[in-house]
């Protein structure tokens, strides 16, 4: 038998509106992470943010090789409340064009997953 010939596991069909995802912004102090991280879960656009930092992002700017100390924030919302989370990360980030990456969640734990859907809303 082949992995092809194998059954697959069933997954609960995904419900599009509390689909979660995962949203990856940087910014360049700990304290403006720390501000939009908050901003979003008091606003429930997200369910909560973790700050990671610093780390050392290279990357081409306005023709120019940069090599900057950011800090990451990770957002866990749903697809229903993302664009609100994103204008929000754009209305409040430092930068002229902030890192804003949305990644769906395709697995996890079942009661998480549920707990992340409670805690958002549509804005």
């Amino acid at each position: 038998m082949t992995s092809a010939d194998r059954p697959q596991p069933a997954h609960p069909p995904r419900d599009p509106a509390h689909a979660v995802l995962t949203v990856l912004t940087t910014v360049d102090s700990a304290e403006e992470a720390a501000a939009l991280a908050r901003t979003a879960v008091e606003e429930r656009l997200a369910a909560c943010a973790q700050v990671t930092g610093p780390v050392t992002s290279v990357y081409r700017w306005q023709e120019t090789l940069e090599t900057s100390q950011e800090w990451q924030v990770l957002f866990k919302t749903t697809e229903a409340v993302y664009p609100a989370l994103e204008a929000r990360l754009t209305a409040g980030h430092p930068y002229d064009t902030p890192e804003i990456i949305a990644t769906p969640v395709v697995r996890g734990s079942e009661r998480y997953l549920a707990w992340v859907a409670a805690e958002v809303t549509a804005g």
